[in-house]
């Protein structure tokens, strides 16, 4: 008897213990839901600051060597304790292409006001002559004591940089680059931020740091008060004014274009039987040149990213110049974009560039893959080895060739160069299969 008496409260003491569990449980579900949310916004503002610095050193570095366009202390960019995260140029970014420029975060107008306000500075870098930067935050409107010494700070700046207002309404203001370098010369000796010196690059732009100083014009935008550039859309077609940088004439320049013309009208032809008018939007020239392929396609209802080699000749500012937009890559590496985001990639002789550097054809295959959309299009031009390769591949990779173009077919076959387009199909599952039947 006295067994089973210990036994029943036992049990009776091991099921009271386990409702006490599951109701502290509960309450802590509970409880935790409502008042944890400021420490599940820290970890996700947590997550999202690492997230930022993993996204792509193009971006931002945390590079320990000065090495000559880096400064003694480095700003503070959504950092760890003990982490030191230089901002670097912006990739996409060559010196001077931009007529305007919006920005309507205040936390990254905080940034800038840092170091001298070197992001400002960055813009400054980006603007073309005559330039706009619009900005619309609460400092423009200047409600309060916090806002006035904001937008006072800014205004000291800015006037520093040679901007001036052009216009101003509520809490958007939109300010004006000088046309020319004479504000610069006149300012008082000593006075911050300095222009940069004359042997820094302005027109690097791959993974270098920026610097805390003002890029004045070349003597050719200082003489002709501008950037020269024709007005849009002839920029597309009219050989732009910095040509002679690359050394290249303007029969040169209208060569390449006439050339891409003819080229994209057979690469029409070919996709002809595959696509309609409205099939292609999202458009990438994984080696642009001087954009020539892009301009080829001013009658289509598409807009092209044009990608320029960080080895090769810094040709994005002709892209720009052209009224064009696009950014410099390293295509042994992965290109900084969401998943199946193009409907159709141009890749001119790019695997036979990566396969001088040593880097691998199947990775590039495989990020082509991915930035690609179901259905989308890619056209290869290279030699016939390389398109023997990829063919290979195509059944792993669910791709389906749809044109191959030799000699015989293309109207401008050069060299040993081949032309040949696939199509990446829609991936099913089997059970996707059974549902759509």
């Amino acid at each position: 008897m006295r067994g089973r008496s210990d036994g029943g409260q036992k049990k009776r003491l091991i099921i009271s213990v386990c409702v006490v569990a599951i109701f502290l449980g509960l309450l802590f579900v509970y409880y935790g839901s409502i008042f944890g949310s400021s420490s599940h916004g820290a970890a996700a503002l947590e997550y999202g600051n690492r997230s930022l610095r993993k996204l792509g050193s193009s971006y931002s570095g945390g590079d320990d060597e000065a090495d000559g366009k880096q400064y003694e202390s480095s700003i503070k960019f959504g950092q760890e304790e003990g982490e030191d995260v230089i901002p670097k140029t912006f990739p996409v970014c060559d010196d001077r292409h931009s007529e305007l420029i919006p920005c309507l975060d205040r936390n990254f107008i905080y940034q800038m006001r840092l170091k001298d306000g070197i992001l400002l500075l960055e813009l400054d870098r980006l603007l073309r002559p005559g330039g706009y930067f619009a900005y619309s935050s609460p400092e423009a409107y200047a409600q309060d004591e916090e806002d006035l010494r904001i937008w006072r700070e800014m205004s000291a700046l800015v006037r520093r940089m040679c901007w001036r207002i052009a216009a101003k309404r509520n809490q958007t203001v939109i300010w004006q680059k000088p046309l020319t370098n004479d504000c610069y010369t006149e300012r008082e000796p000593g006075t911050n931020p300095p222009l940069c010196l004359s042997d820094d690059d302005p027109d690097a732009v791959w993974g270098v740091p920026m610097k805390a100083c003002i890029t004045p014009y070349s003597d050719h935008d200082q003489k002709t008060k501008g950037s020269g550039l024709a007005p849009w859309p002839a920029r597309l077609t009219s050989p732009p004014p910095r040509l002679a940088d690359f050394g290249y004439s303007s029969e040169m320049f209208e060569k390449d274009t006439e050339t891409w013309h003819r080229r994209v009208e057979s690469y029409w032809n070919l996709l002809s039987p595959k696509i309609e008018a409205d099939t292609l939007r999202n458009l990438m020239d994984m080696k642009a040149n001087m954009g020539s392929f892009a301009a080829a396609l001013k009658g289509k209802n598409v807009w092209v990213m044009n990608v320029v080699s960080e080895d090769g000749p810094n040709a994005l500012k002709l892209i720009y110049d052209r009224g064009l937009i696009g950014t410099t890559h390293n295509w042994c590496e992965a290109f900084s974009t969401y998943p199946r985001t193009y409907d159709l990639l141009h890749a001119w002789t790019v695997f036979s560039d990566i396969e001088k550097k040593g880097c691998s054809a199947e990775d590039l295959l495989l990020e082509m893959d991915r930035i690609l959309r179901p259905s989308g299009f890619i056209i290869i031009r290279d030699k016939q080895p390389v398109i023997d390769f990829i063919r290979k591949y195509l059944s792993a990779l669910h791709w389906e060739a749809v044109a191959t173009a030799d000699s015989s077919s293309d109207s401008d076959h050069e060299g040993d160069d081949f032309v040949f387009i696939v199509q990446k199909k829609l991936w099913l599952t089997n059970e996707s299969l059974r549902n759509s039947e």
